[in-house]
């Protein structure tokens, strides 16, 4: 094989495919990111046998070949590679030479047929995004998925679509995220559980233009993602999601309307009486058009009232402040409607078209006054 890219070029696709090197794995081939010229395009792949990226690469290609190369030395090479053309030449044995001006680096490949290729994905069931609109998606309701697998439902996201509309659900045990988007068509009615890595990933590598599509295509077993020069084949979690719509109501006894950036601000400078680990609630005294604000602990305390317009009872209810921000950071409207029913139950931040709907535990407190 006998490529020659710019170094720019090469960058950015390696960048891409390194989001699905394996980190751990007793299969060194994993480790790797496979070069594949053809007659025509060159590719560059990576693939953890759980998320798998493969991007196009400009260049010229002299001798068609392939060669699989370690991802993280090969990385470090051309991250500090002069900004010129690069030229990459591998031989019959792997051996493989990156020469760019006056550099010359020689390294030991694997030979590309050990490589594992991606799943080949039917594309007979497709969605079409922009990007922006997947990018959004995935970072309002990300935050609330869980991080560690003993439950694998929770670390990845329900994809829910029904006609013209997509509905993506996230939820950790002490919250639920969910969006609803307007599709441009109408679909037959298909749920797939995406995993939470994979979205991550996907959410990096999106420029997130308005006019730039994403095409996603599900199988039972896997979904694509395919935009610009890349493809993005994950496999999905297997299984029945959480029965999300037994845990919804409209019922309430208390709504409050309010500024979102005024109530976000005042709960971030109440954290800072919070030392991390500490699990200290915020206590929300709503009253009359009045929301009062209260945290204390062993450094201090903190209170500070906000203007509020208050629909049905007064209320007093505790929450853990980072679930409170989490949410409101992801929220774009000025003013956000909150709806309680007692301080034991969940709250909810929603838009009058329940475009977005963010449910949050309470927490119990010890009530002082």
């Amino acid at each position: 094989m006998k490529i020659i890219c710019k170094k720019a070029d090469l960058q950015k696709s390696v960048n891409i495919v390194m989001k699905a090197v394996s980190s751990k794995t007793t299969m060194p081939i994993l480790g790797c990111i496979l070069i594949h010229a053809t007659a025509d395009e060159i590719k560059f792949t990576a693939n953890d046998m759980e998320l798998g990226i493969e991007t196009k690469t400009e260049g010229v290609i002299q001798e068609k070949g392939m060669v699989a190369l370690d991802a993280k030395l090969f990385s470090e090479i051309i991250r500090k590679l002069p900004d010129n053309d690069v030229l990459i030449t591998s031989d019959s044995n792997n051996n493989t030479q990156i020469v760019c001006e006056k550099a010359k680096f020689t390294i030991m490949g694997q030979t590309g047929e050990d490589f594992p290729f991606l799943p080949f994905v039917e594309k007979d069931y497709q969605i079409t995004l922009s990007q922006f609109t997947l990018k959004e998606v995935i970072r309002q309701t990300i935050f609330s998925i869980a991080i560690n697998d003993s439950n694998k439902m929770m670390t990845g996201e329900l994809f829910d679509i029904n006609d013209g509309e997509l509905k993506v659900v996230s939820l950790d045990g002490h919250r639920i995220s969910i969006r609803k988007i307007e599709l441009k068509s109408s679909y037959p009615a298909k749920k797939v559980i995406v995993p939470g890595k994979t979205l991550n990933e996907i959410s990096k590598i999106l420029t997130g233009g308005v006019d730039d599509n994403v095409d996603i295509y599900f199988t039972d077993n896997h979904i694509l993602f395919e935009f610009e020069d890349t493809v993005v084949v994950s496999r999905l979690i297997e299984g029945n999601y959480f029965r999300v719509e037994q845990m919804l109501t409209n019922d309430y006894e208390t709504k409050v309307t309010i500024n979102k950036r005024e109530f976000l601000d005042c709960i971030d400078r109440a954290t800072l009486m919070v030392k991390e680990g500490d699990k200290r609630p915020i206590i929300l005294n709503i009253n009359d058009d009045v929301l009062e604000l209260k945290i204390s602990s062993q450094i201090g305390s903190m209170d500070e009232m906000i203007d509020i317009h208050l629909e049905g009872k007064n209320i007093k209810i505790g929450f853990n402040p980072k679930l409170l921000i989490d949410a409101l950071r992801v929220i774009d409207d000025e003013m956000i409607d909150i709806y309680y029913m007692n301080p034991k139950a969940p709250c909810f931040i929603r838009d009058e078209a329940q475009t977005y709907i963010y449910l949050i535990l309470p927490v119990n407190f010890v009530d002082n006054d």
